[in-house]
């Protein structure tokens, strides 16, 4: 995969995929939500273990106020989900993501450092992200248009550290993989500091980042951001991730 920008070769696979699930909505608009989960058979209930990780999160802004009161308005949404997310989804496990869960108008994934990339989490994650909101601009919007339905704004939080993923639940009942720890809330906290269509990244995320980046396309964005580091009580700052992939390579 590369971290680095697109390809010719990989847009034109998103393009596929995004074409292939518009053909589906088409031909039904009752066509399921797919949803990849971590594999759960690799840990028992109770259980966790400590990784370091970047934690993403998407959240589609004003999506509750669309309307939503009858059954063809409820269907509509249904296919605006389906085309989203499907591709969301596959972008974030195209670059080595594991899918949490989603929350019906957002989702979350986290990232682990190295693998055959050998790419740090936080570089995964923030390229995920810019491949998100290419994919979204270029070929997920046009077709709303087109349609005549409002384009999907969104809004991205990542964070990186320490945290433990476990499972929790009953057995042979509801059970799911979960991210433990403090860098999970304030990535998920993160969102509501975000306009539309930003990018926000924690401290500990932009550190991680190819120096290049850091100097080129991060910018401070809050200071009084409600944490703060135990060790010596300074604001644990954000920034805005503000570089998008320009051309393909």
């Amino acid at each position: 995969m590369n971290f680095s920008g697109l390809t010719a070769s990989y847009w034109k696979q998103q393009f596929d995929r995004v074409e292939k699930v518009r053909q589906a909505i088409v031909n039904s608009l009752s066509i399921s939500q797919g949803r990849v989960i971590p594999n759960q058979s690799d840990i028992a209930i109770g259980a966790g273990r400590k990784l370091k990780v970047a934690i993403l999160f998407i959240d589609i802004c004003n999506f509750s106020s669309r309307k939503s009161e009858n059954q063809a308005e409820q269907e509509m949404l249904l296919a605006i989900l389906n085309l989203f997310f499907s591709e969301m989804i596959k972008i974030a496990e195209d670059y080595g993501g594991t899918i949490e869960k989603n929350t019906g108008d957002g989702l979350m994934a986290y990232f682990e450092d190295g693998g055959s990339d050998s790419v740090n989490g936080a570089h995964k994650a923030v390229s995920c992200a810019l491949t998100m909101m290419a994919a979204n601009q270029y070929l997920i919007n046009p077709i709303l248009l087109q349609s005549g339905i409002d384009e999907i704004k969104f809004r991205i939080s990542i964070d990186y550290g320490n945290v433990t993923i476990a499972k929790l639940g009953a057995p042979r009942r509801f059970n799911a993989i979960v991210a433990i720890g403090t860098t999970a809330n304030i990535a998920s906290k993160m969102l509501s500091h975000a306009g539309e269509n930003d990018i926000l990244i924690g401290a500990d995320a932009k550190a991680k980042l190819p120096l290049l980046w850091q100097l080129q396309w991060v910018v401070f964005h809050k200071l009084d951001t409600g944490w703060v580091y135990r060790a010596n009580n300074a604001p644990y700052l954000f920034y805005k991730y503000i570089g998008r992939w320009s051309q393909l390579q």
